[in-house]
C-alpha cells in the first residue's frame, strides 16, 4: 500500500511539472512582424508602401509588403490602416482598394476592390468593417460633392462590401467608442457626425466648428482637434454620454496646430515641427515646447505622429519625390532613433 502511495505521488509530481513546464514555456512567435510598429508611406507617382521597426528598435524593413509579396504592389496613396484578429486592412485611397494581410507575416490575403470610392479610414465591429469614402470632391463634381461621401460596411469574412450608409456630408476619420461611430472632416464639414451601426442611422450630429480632424477618445470624452484658417486653435471636449461640449482656445501663437495623441493623460499637440503637452483636464493650451526637429517636409511640418509606450513618433513627409524619414524621440525630446522609411510617411500603428 506503501509503495502505491508513493507511485501515486510521483506520478503527481511528473504531471505537475509537465504542466507548468508548459505553462512557462514562452510562446511561439506569429512571425517577424509581430510587437513592432508599421510605418504607412504615402508615396507619390508610384506605389505607396510599408515600413517595420520593431518594438525594441533594433530591426527595421524598409518596405515590408514588398519584401513579403514579391511584384504585387499596393497602390497609390496609402491612407491608413485597421486590425481584426490576426489580419491587417491597408486603405489604399488612390486605388479604391482595401488589401487583406496577416498581420504577422504580412502574407496577402485578399483584395477588396469593388464598392470603394476614395476610402479614407476603418473601423471594425462584430466581424463588419465601417470605412469611410470620400467619393467625389466638389471641385469636380459641385452638385453633389459636398453630400455624397459614405460608409462603406464590409463582411470581413468574405471581404466583400456588404451595404453602404449615406452620410449626406463629407467624412474622413472615423472614431468607435461604445457601439457608435464618430466621424469628422476638416474641409466641408463643421459637424461631429454620429452613426449607428446596428441600426446604419444617423443620429444628431455635434456641431463642433470646421476644421476639425484628428480625434481620440478617454474616459467616455472625445477629444478632437481643430484648426481654422485664419482663426484660433481648439481642442474640443464631446462628453459621449450626453455630447455636452467644453472647449480649450489656443492662444494665436499655436495658430495652426496639427496632430493630436493621447497618452497618459496628456494630450500632445504639433505646431510645424514642434510638439506640445497640456494635461486632458487643462483649461489652457500649454505653449511650452517639448521638442522640434528639422524637418525636409515640402510643408515644413511633420506629417504622421504618435505617441506610445513612452516615445514620440515622428514622420516627414518630405518632397513625395524620394524616401522619407521617420523619427524616435523620448517624452523628453531626446532623439533615440531615426530611420529612412518610403516615400510621404504619414501615419503609424501599432502591432501589439
Amino acid at each position: 500500500m506503501m509503495k502505491l502511495s508513493r507511485l501515486f505521488l510521483i506520478a503527481i509530481s511528473v504531471s505537475l511539472f509537465v504542466s507548468c513546464s508548459q505553462d512557462d514555456a514562452p510562446a511561439e512567435p506569429k512571425g517577424l512582424y509581430e510587437n513592432g510598429i508599421f510605418v504607412l508611406n504615402e508615396g507619390g507617382s508610384g506605389s505607396g508602401s510599408v515600413s517595420y521597426i520593431s518594438n525594441d528598435l533594433t530591426d527595421f524593413t524598409q518596405s515590408v509588403y514588398t519584401t513579403v509579396n514579391g511584384t504585387d504592389i499596393l497602390g497609390k496613396y496609402v491612407q491608413s490602416m485597421f486590425f481584426d484578429g490576426d489580419n491587417a486592412y491597408i486603405i489604399v485611397g488612390g486605388s479604391n482598394v482595401i488589401t487583406v494581410v496577416n498581420r504577422y507575416t504580412f502574407k496577402l490575403i485578399a483584395k477588396i476592390e469593388t464598392g470603394l470610392k476614395t476610402p479614407r479610414y476603418g473601423v471594425v465591429k462584430d466581424g463588419k468593417a465601417y470605412v469611410t469614402n470620400a467619393n467625389t470632391y466638389s471641385y469636380s463634381n459641385p452638385a453633389t460633392g459636398n453630400t455624397d461621401d459614405y460608409i462603406a460596411v464590409i463582411d470581413l469574412q468574405t471581404n466583400t462590401v456588404e451595404s453602404k450608409i449615406e452620410l449626406n456630408a463629407t467624412a474622413n476619420r472615423i472614431l468607435l467608442e461604445n457601439g457608435k461611430l464618430y466621424i469628422t472632416e476638416p474641409y466641408n464639414n463643421d459637424k461631429l457626425l454620429v452613426v449607428n451601426p446596428s441600426t446604419k442611422a444617423l443620429e444628431t450630429a455635434v456641431a463642433i466648428g470646421s476644421d476639425a480632424n484628428t480625434m481620440e477618445v478617454k474616459d467616455g470624452v472625445l477629444y478632437v482637434l481643430r484648426s481654422p484658417y485664419g482663426g484660433r486653435s481648439e481642442m474640443v471636449k464631446v462628453k459621449l454620454s450626453d455630447k455636452t461640449m467644453t472647449k480649450v482656445v489656443f492662444p494665436e501663437s499655436l495658430d495652426g496646430v496639427g496632430n493630436l495623441d493621447i497618452y497618459d493623460n496628456k494630450a500632445y499637440y504639433t505646431l510645424n515641427t514642434s510638439v506640445y503637452a497640456m494635461n486632458v483636464n487643462a483649461t489652457e493650451a500649454s505653449t511650452t515646447e517639448i521638442m522640434k526637429y528639422t524637418s525636409t517636409s515640402a510643408y515644413g511640418k511633420m506629417y504622421g505622429f504618435a505617441v506610445r509606450d513612452n516615445r514620440i513618433y515622428i514622420a516627414d513627409g518630405g518632397d513625395f519625390s524620394a524616401n522619407s524619414k521617420a523619427y524616435v524621440y523620448s517624452l523628453t525630446g531626446t532623439i533615440q532613433k531615426e530611420f529612412t522609411v518610403g516615400v510621404g510617411p504619414n501615419s503609424f500603428y501599432f502591432n501589439d
